[in-house]
């Protein structure tokens, strides 16, 4: 009961702040080419549920805050996982929502409760883990209106899934508190599909959402099951920033990426990953197929220097290392190590996301 007390009590609380607060960067960093960085198929087709309510336009400086950097479903206490909110006036829009999401909108001041864009870039754990923890929580605090979860196969039966491992909850909510909005009402999964090309899957008064299909998964993956992975291009009036989602290097992403403001891109450095992998079998980790899951880390990611390629290729004017691997595994890997390899290829401002940085 004293910890369901203080969870109220924390909610009620960011009620009071503004919808967010500029944060220290801590461990980021971010150089040039010249300079040193500081340490530190079914379901319904893209398009369905195009036009959202998020709100009227807004003249506030937008804002990009990373909740979650740390890449992979390894949960530290020093990153969480994948996610990120962008702020388009006072309106906040999801970008993936893994394990911690939930705790880094109350470490960002953001109300839970004004979330209603979920924008999935792909199903894996990592990218999901806080969605029924988003939803269930809105729920119990009251939210009667609409939220959507926009992503690729899979997302609508997601959201379901969401609802029915809250569904306990509900039901003794219903019958001792006479609640009258069911989930299932205002809470809603929708498939945008995984095109080569951009193509848009949302628009409102803030912003432009338009998405492709990257390469998370290669031929032989895609042929055996429907899942699919995406990339993201939100346009505001102020600027554009693409996030690539997990990825390698692929065309469908730099013609998605052409010119945007802001790349933000999944960083792996391979060697310091294969250390920290090896490290993580030895204590245990992965028992069942060591190797099979090294293959996929390493054939299914993006490199330093293929992260640099992609933003050169797309003449992007800033590029963000998040989903960062091996990340704060064992230790952490130095911003610097990212850093190095990433300006053999690109030569513009390069930036290494930390939990709370806000551009």
């Amino acid at each position: 009961m004293t910890s369901r007390r203080s969870m109220l009590k924390l909610l009620a609380a960011t009620s009071l702040l503004p919808a967010c607060a500029e944060s220290d960067p801590g461990s980021g960093g971010s150089a040039g080419m010249g300079g040193m960085g500081t340490a530190g198929g079914a379901g319904a087709a893209g398009g369905a549920g195009m036009s959202g309510a998020g709100g009227a336009a807004s003249t506030a400086p937008d804002k990009l805050i990373f909740l979650g950097t740390q890449g992979g479903p390894r949960f530290n206490t020093m990153r969480g996982e994948t996610a990120a909110v962008m702020i388009i006036g006072d309106v906040p829009y999801m970008i993936d929502c893994g394990y911690g999401a939930f705790r880094g909108l109350l470490a960002a001041s953001i109300d839970p409760l004004k979330v209603s864009q979920v924008f999935l870039t792909h199903l894996h754990t990592d990218h999901v883990g806080d969605v029924a923890a988003l939803l269930g929580l809105q729920w119990t605090q009251g939210r009667k209106d609409p939220v959507t979860v926009y992503g690729p196969y899979g997302t609508d039966a997601l959201v379901t899934g969401a609802i029915a491992f809250n569904a306990a909850d509900t039901r003794i909510r219903v019958a001792d508190e006479g609640r009258t909005v069911m989930p299932g009402d205002i809470f809603k999964g929708v498939v945008s599909e995984a095109t080569a090309t951009p193509t848009k899957v949302y628009e409102d008064a803030n912003i432009t959402v338009t998405c492709c299909e990257n390469t998370h998964y290669n031929d032989t993956v895609k042929a055996a099951i429907p899942d699919r992975s995406l990339a993201y291009r939100i346009d505001s009036k102020a600027r554009s920033i693409v996030f690539t989602g997990d990825t390698t290097y692929t065309e469908n992403i730099v013609q998605l990426a052409q010119g945007a403001d802001i790349l933000v891109c999944e960083c792996m450095d391979v060697v310091a990953t294969r250390a920290s992998f090896d490290a993580q079998v030895a204590m245990g980790a992965y028992g069942d197929n060591p190797e099979g899951v090294w293959n996929h880390i390493v054939g299914a990611h993006t490199p330093c220097a293929d992260m640099g390629k992609m933003a050169t290729a797309a003449n992007v004017k800033k590029l963000v290392a998040y989903h960062l691997v091996p990340g704060a595994l064992n230790g952490g890997e130095p911003d610097q190590s990212y850093i190095d390899q990433i300006k053999t290829t690109f030569a513009g401002e390069i930036v290494i996301a930390a939990d709370q940085m806000v551009l």
